[in-house]
């Protein structure tokens, strides 16, 4: 699949997940179209369209480490996004690249990436995280949140606090979620 081929089969209406599941399988072996697919959100959020960035995300379920050299323009241009469609996918990706790094600790993240690197996924999720969103979103990132406070020490008594304090406020997902990194953070010594 060329990226032009890319391109038209993005922007040429919604698609479904049997037509999303064939693109991974041809993207699948395509590491350098990760940055035209990153480009591709990131203008598509600007349309509320979303077509790319549910592409991205049942890519990276599979070929995570193709987003290992675009590290910093996936984190840049996630930051911009205000679509909640767009948002959604990209929290994911956010979480499955904390649990590699800091949960999984895989040596093709960890060596290549610095922590430093991921410093700015911490706004990112907290904004996700406090603001009006949906749960998913939140959920995806207060999870993402967890494993960056093992990189980032601060993070584990601020995301206790915040989930103590919103938690009779959360949809059930939201409250599953809350309460199992509630019990894990309540776990750690300092806590």
């Amino acid at each position: 699949m060329t990226k032009e081929e890319l391109h038209i089969a993005l922007n040429s209406g919604r698609l479904s997940k049997v037509k999303i599941d064939l693109l991974v399988a041809k993207l699948k072996t395509r590491p350098d179209v990760i940055q035209p697919l990153l480009t591709a959100i990131f203008e598509q959020d600007k349309n509320n369209e979303f077509n790319a960035s549910w592409v991205f995300d049942h890519l990276m379920r599979e070929k995570l480490h193709f987003l290992i050299p675009h590290v910093s323009y996936f984190i840049r241009g996630t930051s911009t996004l205000t679509s909640e469609s767009c948002m959604r996918p990209m929290a994911h990706t956010c979480q499955l690249l904390t649990e590699a790094y800091f949960k999984e600790a895989q040596p093709a993240f960890t060596d290549r990436v610095k922590v430093k690197e991921l410093e700015p996924l911490v706004s990112i999720c907290f904004d996700w995280l406090i603001g009006t969103h949906k749960a998913a979103t939140k959920v995806f990132a207060m999870t993402s949140l967890y494993y960056l406070g093992k990189g980032f020490p601060w993070i584990h008594p601020e995301l206790k606090q915040y989930l103590e304090n919103t938690f009779s406020e959360g949809t059930p997902g939201y409250k599953n979620r809350a309460g199992k990194l509630l019990e894990l953070l309540k776990k750690k010594t300092n806590f």
